[in-house]
């Protein structure tokens, strides 16, 4: 019986034999199985290419920038990893009229790509709790002793440097900006303060800091960053994103064409703390003014700038109204309204020869004050007894007047020129007061509604001041209020109500304004906005560093995240037809030895018979 014999150069002493009468059966598959096999192996091939290179490659990126964009709110309360190489780090002190802050910012590598914004985010200790560090006084209290300012900033600066790794403090930027206290300051004063900081600083510290890192910034410039700062929490400047939402179209500014994008709805903010009121958001297409004055007025309102790495590139350009109103804050405004209530009554006393407030027993009534609250108001010597009659709307009614609306078109409080916005495609994030005052006692924060809102002030203001009183000794308020919130909260109500619907023209039934504390459960203050402002060509040098290193590694990365696909696909095929061939090879051998044997078989069948017959073949001759 023949056999097939298998035999391998190296080494030699591999060498084994088969016969075909043992060999299995697949083995020696059908021209039928074959064409099977081949065309199971392709669709095999099919099924990698598209689910390991269109899906892996393409696909488990997309999912993991959703995963990312959603667990910011959770990747943003880590502690910051320091032993991270790749980590950059800023700092900004915001030096305020109360007192100075510092902010400690980080942000990893830039991703090389232009349309991307760095991503900047508070630096957090071991703990989790933002590295921020507060003093008291304000810096302008110096405003005498200048030579003391490097003396007082001195522990803001050492407490941020004990947080960031030393070798990363030469290329850490460091801000110093100035806010309201010092813009009240003499310009002499400023300077000298300024001066003494850019002396000292570098002197004692190795941060990357130069003149023109220290300034004070205008009532604009603050607006604005805090306009950044916020919706660069809401990821209002990813335009990559697939999920889109909310769009408008943009003109851009500067453009000769009147370019037109469609991006990102971005978030406008009202702001009324104690002192100001602020409004500011995005003015998407070119507006026209009624007279030359007024588009004068419309350029110091008005700020154009691109956040944008790349200056030719306009996916970035804004222009933004801000506009601050001094003495419209929820405070000020109650002081400007006890002064206009205590002169008109002194007066009308006078005038009419009466006595109205100047005791308890012949009080000055007062809507804006909870129903049966009695307040004092007035200077030393004309002091007058009030008594509250909680009447909410009454009190919208004179509170109109300290509006100083005018007539004139496009104008908000004070007669001051605003933009129109498209309310309809629009949102707003009211802060401060606009919070408090639908929160802190009306329990309403979140979605603002205005009839619901005035039915619930109504309400709060026409009960009974011992009830509310009660209700506070119970618990029933936020934590946070306190006595002087239950008894001016009926005033600010009504006074938010008015700077809202009719200081800045906002419909009744708008239903996009949410008063909120926190963005994504944390504070955002307009330090934010600065540094992602200031340190905006920043990626820049990422940038050029990822071009150049991928002059020479493009083609090595490009191998082995995509060609390595290729190459295992080519060698998976390859092998595949190299067995089958094999097999057809062994097929046609075993057909060979199939027909030898059947061959040799039936000759020497038919010689044994002739033989065990004894009988003499006629073919073979015989000789006698």
């Amino acid at each position: 019986m023949g056999r097939m014999s298998f035999s391998c150069l190296v080494p030699a002493s591999w060498h084994f034999s088969l016969s075909p009468v043992g060999f299995p059966r697949l083995l020696f598959p059908s021209l039928r199985q074959l064409l099977f096999l081949g065309l199971l192996a392709g669709l095999v091939a099919l099924l990698y290419l598209l689910l390991v290179m269109g899906k892996g490659q393409y696909s488990w990126i997309r999912e993991d920038k959703h995963f990312h964009r959603h667990s910011v709110r959770v990747t943003d309360m880590d502690a910051t990893d320091t032993s991270n190489p790749n980590l950059n780090y800023g700092l900004v002190v915001d030096c305020g009229s109360s007192g100075s802050r510092v902010f400690v910012y980080c942000w990893p590598r830039h991703n090389g790509n232009p349309h991307d914004l760095l991503d900047i985010r508070q630096m957090r200790d071991q703990h989790r709790k933002p590295v921020v560090m507060k003093i008291k006084p304000g810096i302008s209290e110096l405003s005498a002793t200048p030579e003391k300012a490097s003396d007082y900033i001195y522990p803001l600066l050492s407490f941020a440097a004990q947080h960031i790794p030393k070798n990363k403090h030469q290329e850490t930027p460091l801000y110093i900006l100035c806010t309201a206290g010092m813009r009240v300051l003499p310009e002499s004063q400023q300077e000298a303060l300024l001066e003494d900081l850019r002396t000292d600083i570098p002197v004692h510290f190795n941060f990357l800091f130069s003149d023109s890192h220290v300034e004070v910034i205008s009532g604009k410039q603050e607006g604005v960053y805090a306009w950044i700062g916020i919706n660069f929490v809401l990821g209002r400047f990813d335009h990559n994103d697939d999920e889109r939402g909310a769009v408008v179209e943009v003109q851009v500014p500067g453009s000769d064409q009147q370019e037109v994008l469609v991006r990102k709805r971005t978030a406008g903010v009202l702001d009324m703390g104690g002192v100001s009121t602020q409004i500011a958001y995005e003015v998407p297409k070119t507006v026209s003014f009624a007279s030359p004055q007024q588009e004068e007025v419309a350029k110091n309102l008005l700020a154009e700038f691109n956040l944008g790495c790349d200056a030719h590139r306009t996916e970035h350009v804004y222009r933004v109204y801000v506009s601050t109103f001094l003495g419209f804050g929820g405070n000020a405004a109650r002081q400007r309204y006890e002064e206009s209530v205590v002169s008109k009554t002194l007066l009308q006393n006078k005038l009419l020869d009466q006595h109205v407030g100047e005791s308890e027993d012949t009080p000055l009534l007062d809507p804006c004050l909870p129903r049966g609250l009695k307040d004092e108001v007035g200077p030393v010597g004309q002091r007058l007894h009030l008594r509250g009659t909680g009447h909410f709307d009454g009190c919208r009614v004179l509170l109109q007047p300290f509006l100083n609306r005018t007539n004139e078109t496009h104008s908000s409080l004070s007669g001051v020129y605003q933009p129109p916005i498209d309310y309809r495609n629009s949102q707003f994030y009211g802060f401060s007061e606009f919070y408090y005052c639908t929160e802190d006692v009306l329990r309403m924060g979140g979605r603002y509604n205005a009839t619901k809102y005035a039915r619930a002030a109504r309400s709060y203001c026409a009960t009974q001041w011992d009830t509310l009183k009660e209700r506070f000794d119970r618990g029933l308020y936020a934590s946070h209020a306190d006595m002087h919130r239950l008894k001016y909260q009926c005033f600010k109500s009504a006074w938010m109500y008015e700077v809202l619907h009719s200081g800045f023209s906002f419909p009744v039934d708008y239903e996009n304004l949410q008063t909120a504390l926190l963005v994504y459960d944390k504070e955002v203050q307009w330090t934010l906005g600065a540094i992602l402002y200031r340190t905006r060509f920043l990626p820049l040098r990422d940038i050029q560093q990822e071009s150049l290193k991928g002059v020479h590694s493009h083609w090595r990365h490009s191998f082995s995240f995509v060609n390595n696909h290729y190459l295992f696909l080519a060698c998976f095929l390859v092998v595949l037809l190299s067995i089958l061939l094999y097999l057809l090879r062994l097929r046609r051998i075993h057909r060979r030895m199939t027909q030898r044997s059947g061959a040799s078989t039936s000759t020497s069948t038919s010689s044994a018979q002739w033989l065990e017959e004894g009988m003499i073949s006629p073919s073979v001759p015989v000789t006698l």
